[in-house]
């Protein structure tokens, strides 16, 4: 059986060679200032060719090297220090000019969709609307509700557990859930493991389960485009793990570990599908398996392809044997970066168990190409110093990948460890992401907060006590240079193009010190090098969702409505709700604040999303729906969950 993901052959003794054989490079880039040339201590970056992905032509060979590089890792807690009760969790149930497909696409529809970082590529989220009908899953059941007579005409028990994301196309939806964040394996003594499941809802003449698929591992990101989903997990070896406990010493846990990963085998590393049922089954075959050349072994990312229109089947997976937690799509191209950060505050720990010192961390980048219905097929890897913040610090434009980092330690003394934050230019040449120009010597001292990318621009924002908002030319991608550092107090972790030349962010207003004090939402003028404040709105002692998950913003550019959900103290009492705020102009002024009425379990009349649908406001939480109209914010309805 041979992988469709179209890689290099390449055996044990090969991959050895590649290890042995990858000397570190140094590359010139570019300082702060825009000028060019080599700094005194140019940052090590893992040569392309070391990174790459490479299929493995046998299971043996696939199995060899998984041990191999376990050996290398191992320590008394297991792989890396990563004890398996601690795996990751759920994801929170919780390009172009300035431009119209930056809107949420509203320029050709008369309701909104979800905040996506790029309009072709759909991302999950908890509520998505196709104009007709809102689909929610944030009490934990799937609510259908008609926009047209604003009631609610199905509701599906999930048997699965918390959903965590959906995706729709048409009368079909895709929902992932976690039955139970972390799963004891009894086939696997002293093994915990997440698993995912996936479940297909039919909504024609009422919600109905289509089918469900249950694998191992914990949900990373999705992306959709048209009606094919990828679905990334992350999963570790099944392996029965000892830990220094009464009786065992850490030299006697780290024997036992040693033993464990010799006696392993080939399906212990590859996640299964329907674990622990009649129908359990190996996900993928072993020649579906990749590896970069200077993988770790502690854990397995696979990629599944849905068709929403098709039944469910098993997902058409394809894995890699490596690290990642960062998802980023186009239409066209999907990534999946590794910053190699320590999951959960676990560090890295040496054969004695003793924590490794802090190193300097490189993010590591895959990219496939999802063009086309079907398994993704693998293009390049590329790596560049520093951790990443999110996908938003990715972008795909004309052919190249820019990606925005911070490196050191954050608030390190060590005038050697402070930390900064970079912005490089990659581009593909063959099976490689090379680099083609960088610009360093951004916040130093801090990181990055948010960042976005419109056209041959970047914005950086970095905080430790201001807001230095950067502004970075990209048009000569080889060249990159800052023209603009605009410094003000606080910052914002999510910005937003809003007009032509204007930039919003919502964020965290601050004292001098770099105290936040609450909610801000800032208007930037962008038509120069140079960013430029033209307002602002503050809601003191507030915070909002917004700043750790974009999908819960909302512009509507017809209106100029902007709807931020907030936490707050109204009138003294701690009700949560949505601040709306209008544009016109260069005016950001207060437009009302919504809430949902009270009731049921805690937190359950939070707004978690809103959205536009039938010419009116919907605002959503765990307790129901409420429409508003888009110009006095009237209550018109509200819909009740129970």
């Amino acid at each position: 059986m041979s992988s469709d993901l179209r890689l290099p052959r390449i055996g044990v003794a090969a991959l050895a060679l590649a290890v042995a054989g990858g000397a570190v490079i140094t590359t010139a880039y570019f300082m702060g200032n825009g000028a060019s040339g080599p700094t005194d201590d140019p940052p090590p970056v893992p040569p392309a060719s070391g990174i790459r992905l490479v299929a493995f032509d046998s299971c043996d060979k696939a199995l060899a090297d998984l041990k191999s590089a376990a050996m290398a890792k191992v320590g008394p807690y297991g792989l890396d220090g990563d004890v398996h009760l601690l795996e990751r969790g759920v994801a929170s149930a919780d390009s172009g000019a300035a431009a119209p497909e930056a809107r949420q696409n509203q320029s050709a529809k008369d309701y909104s969709g979800t905040n996506n970082h790029e309009s072709a590529a759909d991302e999950p989220d908890l509520v998505k609307t196709d104009g007709k009908r809102i689909v929610s899953v944030l009490d934990g059941q799937l609510r259908v509700v008609d926009v047209a007579s604003r009631k609610l005409v199905s509701t599906l028990a999930l048997p699965s557990g918390a959903p965590s994301a959906m995706l729709l196309d048409g009368d079909h939806v895709l929902i992932t859930s976690h039955p139970n964040d972390v799963v004891y394996d009894s086939a696997y003594p002293g093994s915990y493991n997440s698993t995912l499941t996936l479940t297909r809802v039919d909504l024609a003449g009422g919600a109905r389960v289509a089918g469900s698929l249950t694998v191992d591992g914990s949900y990373i990101d999705g992306r959709q485009v048209g009606s094919v989903a990828r679905i990334v997990i992350r999963s570790t070896p099944r392996l029965p793990f000892v830990f220094p406990q009464q009786g065992i010493s850490n030299d006697e846990a780290l024997k036992r570990n040693r033993d464990v990963i010799g006696k392993s085998k080939i399906q212990d590393w590859i996640p299964r599908y329907n674990p622990g049922s009649g129908a359990e089954g190996q996900l993928y075959d072993c020649t579906a398996l990749s590896r970069a050349a200077d993988y770790t072994g502690t854990s397995v990312l696979s990629v599944l392809t849905f068709d929403l229109r098709n039944d469910l089947g098993t997902g058409d997976g394809v894995g890699l044997a490596a690290d990642g937690d960062t998802v980023y799509g186009t239409a066209n191209s999907l990534y999946i970066a590794d910053d190699r950060n320590p999951r959960m505050g676990i560090l890295p720990a040496n054969a004695r168990g003793k924590p490794l010192p802090q190193q300097q961390t490189n993010t590591t980048v895959h990219q496939f190409d999802i063009s086309v219905a079907g398994k993704p097929v693998y293009l390049a890897s590329g790596a560049v110093m520093g951790s990443l913040l999110n996908q938003y610090s990715l972008s795909e434009h004309k052919g190249n990948l820019r990606i925005a980092t911070t490196k050191g330690d954050f608030g390190c003394c060590d005038q050697s460890q402070q930390s900064e934050s970079s912005l490089a230019v990659l581009t593909r040449r063959g099976a490689e992401l090379v680099e083609l120009g960088r610009v360093d010597g951004l916040g130093k001292t801090e990181r990055i907060q948010s960042v976005r990318f419109i056209g041959d621009t970047a914005y950086v924002v970095t905080f430790r006590r201001t807001d230095p908002l950067y502004t970075v030319d990209l048009a000569d991608p080889a060249k990159p240079k800052v023209t603009g550092e605009l410094k003000i107090t606080g910052y914002s972790a999510y910005l937003h193009p809003v007009a032509a030349n204007r930039l919003l962010g919502v964020g965290q207003d601050a004292t001098d010190q770099g105290r936040v004090t609450g909610t801000q939402v800032s208007l930037f003028d962008i038509s120069g090098g140079q960013a430029k404040v033209v307002t602002q709105f503050q809601l003191k002692g507030a915070s909002s969702e917004v700043e750790n998950d974009p999908h819960a913003f909302l512009y509507w550019a017809e209106k100029g409505l902007l709807v931020v959900p907030v936490v707050d103290a109204f009138g003294g009492r701690s009700v949560p709700g949505a601040l709306v705020l209008r544009l016109n102009g260069d005016s950001l002024t207060e437009a009302g604040r919504l809430s949902h009425p009270s009731g049921g379990d805690y937190g359950s009349n939070q707004i978690r999303r809103s959205l536009v649908a039938g010419g009116a406001l919907w605002t959503v939480s765990g307790g129901g729906m409420m429409v508003t109209d888009l110009g006095g914010l009237n209550q018109l309805a509200w819909v009740p969950f129970a």
